[in-house]
């Protein structure tokens, strides 16, 4: 029986000692921040993460499928956000950020469907890590079309805010080759493990999501599926 395309990239993305990459060519690096000059900005409040317990954080996790219709604080986002992208040091010239990265090259950009947040207009927004705003991409009520591009999981039209992670390959792909993308997954798990226990730890709850329409959720955010194209999502507000 021929192997199936999951046992073939497995098999094809392997390390072998007889196996050796090219020199790394530094001036071909790829920009580790994703901007949107000419969008709409809005500022994050600075993080104010509670004083919780990380044995109560973990044993509070759970996936949450019903959300109620209250509002999330614009507080709450900016610090979701800080722990799962915020830049906490720098060391030999690179900004580091609060979850691990293979090389340090931070290929997952963040996008956010918000539904309902206090002082944020509904629409599509990403998440500018360099100078911690919201950059709004589309305005209005997106859910119900974020929610058909994912299999019609209807909690992402009702939940407050519906997350979209993407991956930026060339990011990590100028490093690391065909391993790539092994690599790009593994980024996401480590937000998506610091975003369920920063819900948590708020009272907030979430619920991850890797089964999506892929050519469908890029077009909402106007990526190419290529270079970029989403690995990851997660609906996040107050469980009812």
């Amino acid at each position: 029986m021929d192997e199936d395309i999951g046992e073939r990239f497995w098999a094809g993305t392997k390390h072998r000692r007889d196996s050796r990459g090219e020199p790394l060519d530094w001036d071909a690096r790829p920009e580790v921040y994703k901007e949107y000059p000419d969008a709409q900005k809005a500022c994050l409040p600075p993080p104010a993460l509670p004083a919780t317990d990380l044995a109560k954080a973990i044993s509070a996790r759970r996936s949450t499928r019903t959300f109620s219709q209250e509002p999330v604080a614009l507080q709450d986002v900016s610090n979701i956000l800080w722990a799962t992208a915020g830049i906490n040091r720098k060391e030999r010239g690179m900004e580091l950020r609060n979850v691990p990265s293979a090389g340090a090259l931070y290929p997952i950009e963040t996008y956010l469907c918000v539904n309902r947040v206090e002082g944020l207009s509904p629409g599509i927004y990403h998440h500018n890590v360099r100078l911690n705003e919201l950059e709004l991409l589309m305005p209005g009520q997106m859910g119900r079309k974020v929610a058909a591009a994912a299999l019609d999981q209807r909690m992402l039209e009702e939940c407050a805010i519906g997350m979209v992670w993407t991956a930026v390959f060339q990011r990590q792909r100028w490093k690391y080759g065909q391993r790539t993308f092994r690599y790009v997954h593994l980024d996401a798990g480590h937000i998506g493990q610091n975003t369920a226990l920063t819900c948590a730890a708020m009272g907030l709850g979430c619920c991850h999501i890797a089964a999506f329409y892929d050519d469908e959720v890029n077009a909402l955010l106007s990526v190419d599926g290529v270079d970029e194209s989403v690995v990851y999502m997660s609906a996040i507000g107050r469980p009812r």
